[in-house]
């Protein structure tokens, strides 16, 4: 079988370090910082980040579609945020690279995605929540232009078949935010993806 997203586990373990990076210079008095993820400070999205790929290898082990959203929201992070995001990475990862597991057909909240498509989304999300980190903590807020222009380029198949879409005009904006509009001249493809993904 041929793999739609070549090189998808590298490009997720990118993704993931690009957000750890950010979050190995949070400060104590920053993790209750307001982050542009409504009603998210800082811990509460690492805990998003890092109960995310846990979920996702829950999905790989016959988890469902309840139970990923279930779980969506319970602490992950304990008293060692910064080490159990980074456990979770690799964690995700290994699981990932199992034998056939990129193609096994997955119970996402969404609809069924084979564990491709599946890391697709997760890197796509890892990406722009890099940003959501960025501008919390008053960091860089450039994004691997590398990982930029693979997900604009990649959009519609990374949602391709799902209930909601960040570029679905008639989707119901329940996990994705509404787009920001109108869009500028000369817009730079990071503005233009983080516009779409409604920041």
């Amino acid at each position: 079988m041929a793999y739609r997203f070549v090189g998808i586990i590298d490009r997720y373990l990118l993704s993931s370090s690009e957000f750890t990076r950010r979050l190995s210079a949070v400060r104590p008095e920053q993790w209750t910082a307001p982050t542009p993820c409504a009603e998210w400070d800082v811990r509460h999205l690492v805990n998003h980040m890092t109960r995310g790929n846990l979920n996702y290898i829950s999905l790989l082990d016959g988890g469902s579609a309840a139970d990923f959203l279930r779980h969506r929201d319970e602490d992950a992070l304990g008293d060692d945020p910064v080490g159990a995001y980074t456990r979770s990475v690799r964690e995700c990862a290994a699981a990932f690279r199992r034998p056939g597991a990129l193609q096994q057909i997955l119970d996402y909240p969404l609809g069924p995605v084979t564990g491709e498509q599946a890391l697709a989304v997760r890197t796509t999300d890892a990406t722009i929540h890099t940003w959501d980190l960025a501008r919390a903590l008053n960091a860089s807020e450039e994004l691997d232009p590398g990982l930029v222009a693979w997900i604009e380029d990649h959009l519609s198949e990374i949602y391709a078949g799902l209930a909601e879409s960040p570029v679905s005009s008639d989707t119901t904006h329940r996990f994705f935010a509404t787009p920001a509009a109108p869009p500028l001249a000369g817009e730079a493809r990071q503005a233009r993806l983080l516009r779409l993904m409604g920041r």
